[in-house]
């Protein structure tokens, strides 16, 4: 009988060496553990008129009536840029950069590294992911941003966004194929040079976003949720996966901007990660909204405790929406500012709070999205000149990377290596 049992041991044993061989993955990261991180969701899906991409400014507007961004970013270090039909308030024509080239990633990483952010997820859509073509077309920045991760030692991690998946003749049968795509070809879990692909207990982390949302035309009963979460994990070349959820700020309870429906639940307890979406959830402007951060923050995280997930907060600078809201939603244009940032006192009370509350681990909303006016890198005090009902929120006076350095000021609080500081910390010098 003994024999047996060390003759079934040892062919388990060799079975999971055999599959773990089998995958695509390195195992050799530098960042074995999410714990610790602070990491920024990137978008990369600024394009401008004269970059290799040709989709004119893609992202940034339409034309000057029709602007879909409220955050105007500062280009003064950026070494290639493209001139708009915009102005500034000096009569020079305003100047906006391309996500498209390698120098405008390796600007971003580079700043990453300097200010302290840890790395990115990088935003990765489903209309990127339906056929050959669209992959491949929408590639040239994961590339890069692979690379700039490598070089300036930066976490980095794929994240798929529901948004834009019909409600029927379609499922996420077509993330799976990309996710090859990525593995084959990208080596994005195998990247050249310095491996800094994140990991979770040496599983990659892979997250899909948009799960459990009333407002979106697709049922998660129907497109195959399941069957993508099994994969990522199990299957034998390239599972193996920590699988990160983005969802809806009260799924716990069901309610509010969740589905009612307890199928969620069902999913999120197959995954590892939890990242619930609390953007436009809470506010500066209503006395005490923190303590309701910290409370749903403090509950959450016992229900992920109990049912073995892991969780990680979300936190933003602020939110404005004018702009885009003007044509998109002419009958319910939004206010410019509508979440303020009061000079980033209320980033810093979203940092606080989270650790405090208990968290390891933060995600920032965004790095780059200056559409909703959620970035943290660079942005301007100077907007070109506001026609009409464009309108572009300012810095509140503070300097162009002082949500950059914030960020850095977070990351070392989280990690323990600086005390944390309830109120916002003020800089020694204001020239990094």
């Amino acid at each position: 009988m003994l024999k047996r049992f060390v003759l079934f041991q040892a062919v388990c044993i060799l079975g999971l060496t055999y599959v773990s061989a089998q995958r695509k993955h390195s195992t050799n990261t530098i960042f074995p553990s999410y714990k610790g991180l602070v990491m920024a969701g990137y978008q990369g899906w600024f394009r401008a008129e004269g970059d290799s991409a040709h989709q004119g400014f893609s992202h940034y507007f339409a034309n000057e009536k029709k602007v879909g961004i409220d955050m105007w970013p500062d280009v003064s270090e950026y070494p290639k840029t493209y001139e708009t039909p915009f102005l500034m308030p000096d009569g020079k024509k305003a100047r906006l950069f391309s996500s498209y080239d390698r120098s405008t990633v390796d600007l971003h990483f580079s700043w990453m590294k300097s200010y302290g952010v840890d790395g990115v997820f990088m935003q990765r859509f489903i209309d990127y992911a339906r056929t050959p073509a669209s992959r491949e077309a929408t590639a040239p920045v994961l590339r890069n941003a692979l690379a700039a991760a490598s070089e300036n030692r930066r976490a980095i991690a794929v994240m798929y966004d529901l948004s834009g998946l019909k409600a029927s003749g379609e499922d996420c049968s077509m993330i799976i194929e990309d996710w090859k795509f990525l593995v084959d070809q990208l080596k994005v879990t195998n990247q050249k040079g310095v491996n800094t692909y994140l990991n979770e207990n040496g599983k990659p982390v892979v997250a899909i976003w948009g799960v459990g949302f009333p407002d979106r035309p697709y049922n998660i009963r129907d497109i195959g949720l399941k069957r993508l979460i099994d994969f990522l994990k199990n299957d034998p070349v390239y599972g193996g996966c920590a699988v990160m959820l983005g969802v809806p700020a009260y799924w716990r309870t069901l309610e509010g901007d969740a589905i009612s429906d307890p199928y969620l639940h069902e999913i999120i307890r197959s995954a590892d990660i939890i990242l619930p979406w609390t953007v436009q959830r809470f506010t500066p402007l209503l006395h005490n909204d923190m303590d309701r951060y910290r409370d749903l923050l403090i509950a959450d995280m016992k229900w992920s405790r109990d049912n073995g997930v892991k969780y990680v907060p979300c936190i933003t600078p602020g939110f404005s929406w004018h702009n885009l809201s003007t044509y998109e939603f002419p009958d319910d244009v939004k206010p410019t500012g509508s979440i303020p940032r009061q000079g980033g006192r209320f980033y810093w009370q979203q940092i606080s709070t989270a650790i405090r509350s208990g968290a390891e681990m933060l995600y920032v909303a965004m790095f780059d999205e200056v559409n909703e006016a959620t970035a943290i890198f660079k942005g301007t005090d100077v907007p070109p000149v506001q026609k009409g009902d464009v309108k572009f929120i300012d810095m509140d006076g503070v300097p162009s990377d002082h949500y950059l350095w914030l960020t850095g000021e977070a990351s070392m609080m989280l990690k323990g290596i600086k005390p944390l500081q309830v109120k916002m910390p003020k800089r020694e010098n204001n020239i990094h």
